[in-house]
């Protein structure tokens, strides 16, 4: 998970207007080598899109490159501040997408998973802002980030199993939740990890 750097006081930056990392670039790249290979990129459109892909400085640039080449699921870069929904069903999102500083959620009667290992916030204070009837919000979010449930709930338990750090990011879940439930957790560790951490804090 990445939080991008800027003075407090400077507003956030559009979504799409956000930095590329080196990882985007590749995980572009990397599409775009497997639209090659299969034919729906002729060789002279990879070499086109490859360039750019090196060139590109945010990640509105380079969701420009695979937008057509595979569904909005399976692309490598979400860049998506639209409202996460679902109604009657499941709907996830996960791998490397953008966290906007608001992000308005809506689960009723169905559940919305949310995978942040690998995702940007915009900020390091994220706000879910949301509704929620007879649904269920799940979040996976990595070490050091916290996870605070401040909406208003009816009949809507919370568990939150979450290793923050002290300086670190929070997910702030507002809104309001009626006969709903909320569940943040970290991802489970290895036992390497396990022992690991035990000898630090030994």
């Amino acid at each position: 998970m990445d939080i991008p750097s800027r003075p407090a006081a400077e507003q956030a930056t559009r979504v799409r207007d956000l930095r590329a990392s080196d990882a985007d670039r590749e995980r572009v790249a990397a599409v775009l080598g497997e639209a090659l290979a299969d034919g729906r990129l002729t060789m002279a459109e990879h070499a086109e899109r490859v360039a750019a892909a090196y060139d590109a400085r945010t990640l509105g640039e380079l969701t420009g490159l695979t937008g057509d080449l595979s569904p909005e699921e399976a692309q490598p870069i979400l860049v998506d501040d639209r409202p996460v929904s679902v109604v009657f069903g499941r709907t996830r999102r996960d791998g490397r997408w953008v966290v906007p500083v608001k992000l308005p959620l809506v689960a009723l009667f169905g559940t919305v998973e949310l995978d942040l290992r690998e995702a940007v916030l915009q900020r390091r204070h994220i706000v879910l802002d949301s509704l929620v009837l007879a649904g269920r919000v799940r979040l996976l979010v990595p070490d050091g980030v916290r996870v605070d449930v401040t909406g208003r709930t009816i009949l809507s338990p919370r568990e939150v199993r979450t290793r923050p750090a002290p300086d670190g990011p929070t997910i702030e879940v507002a809104g309001t939740m009626v006969f709903g439930s909320v569940r943040a957790r970290a991802p489970r560790r290895t036992f390497r990890q396990r022992v690991r951490a035990r000898l630090t804090r030994g």
